[in-house]
Parts: structure tokens; C-alpha cells; sequence
């Protein structure tokens, strides 16, 4: 007897997945019947947990909301509310715009859809910052350039003089410039190294990270260091050795804010329907930086990104700058979100078909 093919019927649901935008349907009795995966981003939620609850248990009670419901199931008319907050404990609040409108359907009495009312501001300020970053990449190369070759000279010439000096006193003055002329050029070949090119591979983010952690705990052994990883993550494409110095120079910029004494927590998430470089992706590694040091000084916190801007006296501003150049060449994204007592920046690298495992 020939089994009966599975249904191949497709859901009801299936469009709304493809939207960038938060959509969740509720009944007439404001029951949750369906999140797209955009809602479940955003409000960092699983189905599973939602589906069947009242909304409240997902929005909480934000101020007129509740009331401009019951007038769209009374009325049978759309809404649209903007700067809804949505407050959730333990995390940050949601500022929101939402649109409502009804559904003719026996299960489902009302779609919403809900937009955070900063994307448009946040996707022009990653387009000005690729820009500015790009120009900055341009200048520093060029600059690098025309300085590596006159510190050769600079550096040979010491040498040449101090075979000819007998007194040791001023064979010490040649010595300090050999040694500056070597840090300097050093720091020249640190800021070409974001321009080398990349070399792909399968890798495991975990990997990368354990060894980042290492480094770290090294270099810093008061600093606790805790993981808290999403082992079921599939491998991602990238260049092992530019992700582990992205990440490394952000970790290590996290313990040198906490003066080498305080608490880093190293996260890894699946996020779903991110946008990153104008690209849309169904699936995106979020890996998360997390201390509880004192939070970026405010004067250069929409500046920590560009080169030579440094919160730390004798920083050289290169660290936060050549990790987003790294993860920029890798097709993702860094933000980050700091005040005293807790400073998380934010990587998302796409995960695509090719990188599954």
C-alpha cells in the first residue's frame, strides 16, 4: 500500500515571513496567534512562548494602546500609533510605531505590525559611517604610505651614526631614535593591515572566541571572562585570523577600560531578518562584547569608531577602528550601546546557505 504524501499545503502565514517588518496577529479576544520571524527579533521572543498568551504578555500595557485595540474591534478600522514604548524587565524599553488593521479571518481578528521608530535613523547613520570610515581608510593609507619611507632612512641613518660615536651618553640618544623610528613603523603596518586581503574559510565563531578568551585572560588575568554561547549557531564564512583580531581589539579595549578588573561576557545569538550593508538576511550571527566598566566618555561616543580617537591617554585609537574595518569586509555590522556600568557592542555577520553546516 503507497503511503499518502506528506501535506505540501503551504501556511496562511508563509508572506508575513518575508517581511523585514514586526507582524504579529492576535484574535478578537487579543490572544497571540502568530509571530513573524522580524517580531520575534525584535522583541528577542520565541513563538513557542508567546503563541496562545494574551498580547500583554508580549507588550506589556503601553500608554493608549490597549484602548485603540478595543476601538479597532468595535469599529472594524485601522490604527496607527506612533512612539509606543514598550517596556520589558530586564531589557531595554521599545520606542515604536504600530499600525493595526483588521483581518477577516475565523482565527485571526488583527494584524500588527510594529517598526522601530530609530531604523530609518540607524540605517542612514551606517550609511554615513561606511562612508566616513571608507575616506578615513583612504587618508590613513596614503599617509601610512608616505611615512614608512623616510623612517627607513631615518632609522638607518641612526644606525650608521651610532657605529661612528665612542661615547656611550650619545650612542643612547641614537638608540631612542632607532627605537622610536621602530614603533612608529610598526604602528604604519598596523594601519595598512586592514587592507590586506581576506582569505575565507568554514569556521566556528566558538573557536574564534575561545581563543580571543585566551588572549585576554593572558594579558589580563583579573578580568573574569564569561561565556554564554548558542552552541546550535551553524559555521559562518569569514577570515579566522581578521574576526579573531576584531573581536580581540574590542575585548581587549573592554578589560583596558575596567583598569584590567571587572566582568566581560562574551554572547552568541541566531537573529533573524537583518538588514546590514543595505542586504537583507534571513539569518545573522549576533555576537555580543559585554562589560560593566565605567561606559564610553560621552564627548567621543559617536566618534570611538573613526581612527586616532582614543578615551584612554596613551591609546593609539586604532583598535575599535581596524575591528570595524574587519567586520565591514566580512559584510556585517558593529553598534554599540554604553552607559556607566554596562558597554555592549554588537556584531552581526550574515549567515548564509553556503555557510551551514
Amino acid at each position: 500500500m503507497q503511503n499518502d504524501p506528506p501535506d505540501q499545503t503551504p501556511s496562511p502565514f508563509a508572506g508575513l515571513e518575508l517581511l523585514s517588518s514586526a507582524v504579529v496577529l492576535v484574535d478578537d479576544e487579543l490572544i497571540v496567534r502568530y509571530l513573524n520571524p522580524g517580531a520575534e527579533n525584535l522583541f528577542a521572543v520565541s513563538s513557542r512562548k508567546i503563541v496562545g498568551y494574551s498580547l500583554r504578555r508580549l507588550l506589556g500595557e503601553p500608554a493608549g494602546l490597549g484602548t485603540a485595540l478595543n476601538n479597532v474591534l468595535r469599529d472594524n478600522w485601522s490604527y496607527t500609533g506612533h512612539n509606543l514604548t514598550v517596556l520589558r524587565p530586564g531589557m531595554e524599553a521599545l520606542h515604536l510605531d504600530c499600525t493595526v488593521t483588521p483581518v477577516e479571518s475565523d482565527a485571526v481578528r488583527l494584524l500588527l505590525e510594529f517598526r522601530p521608530m530609530d531604523a530609518h535613523l540607524k540605517v542612514a547613520r551606517e550609511e554615513q559611517l561606511a562612508h566616513q570610515q571608507q575616506a578615513n581608510r583612504e587618508l590613513i593609507r596614503n599617509l601610512a604610505h608616505e611615512i614608512k619611507n623616510p623612517l627607513g632612512g631615518i632609522r638607518g641613518s641612526a644606525q650608521l651614526l651610532e657605529r661612528e660615536l665612542d661615547d656611550p651618553q650619545l650612542r643612547e640618544y641614537t638608540q631612542v631614535i632607532i627605537a622610536e623610528a621602530d614603533r612608529l613603523q610598526d604602528l604604519m603596518n598596523r594601519l595598512l593591515t586592514s587592507h590586506r586581503m581576506m582569505q575565507p574559510s568554514q569556521l566556528n565563531v566558538h573557536d574564534v572566541l575561545e581563543r580571543v578568551r585566551r588572549l585576554v585572560l593572558a594579558e589580563f588575568p583579573s578580568v573574569e571572562v564569561r561565556r554564554d554561547y548558542d552552541t546550535s549557531l551553524p559555521y559562518v564564512t569569514g577570515d579566522r585570523e581578521q574576526l579573531i583580531q576584531a573581536i580581540l581589539n574590542i575585548t581587549r579595549n573592554a578589560a583596558q577600560a575596567m583598569n584590567g578588573d571587572g566582568e566581560i561576557v562574551l554572547r552568541t545569538r541566531a537573529a533573524r531578518q537583518i538588514t546590514m550593508a543595505k542586504r537583507r538576511f534571513k539569518l545573522a550571527l549576533q555576537l555580543q562584547v559585554i562589560d560593566n566598566g565605567p561606559g564610553i566618555p560621552a564627548e567621543i561616543r559617536d566618534k570611538i569608531f573613526y581612527p586616532l580617537v582614543s578615551g584612554r591617554e596613551n591609546g593609539s585609537g586604532l583598535g575599535l577602528s581596524l575591528a570595524q574595518s574587519f567586520i565591514e569586509q566580512h559584510q556585517g555590522v558593529i553598534d554599540v550601546d554604553s552607559r556607566p556600568g554596562r558597554t555592549c557592542f554588537t556584531i552581526f555577520l550574515p549567515i548564509t546557505r553556503d555557510s551551514d553546516v
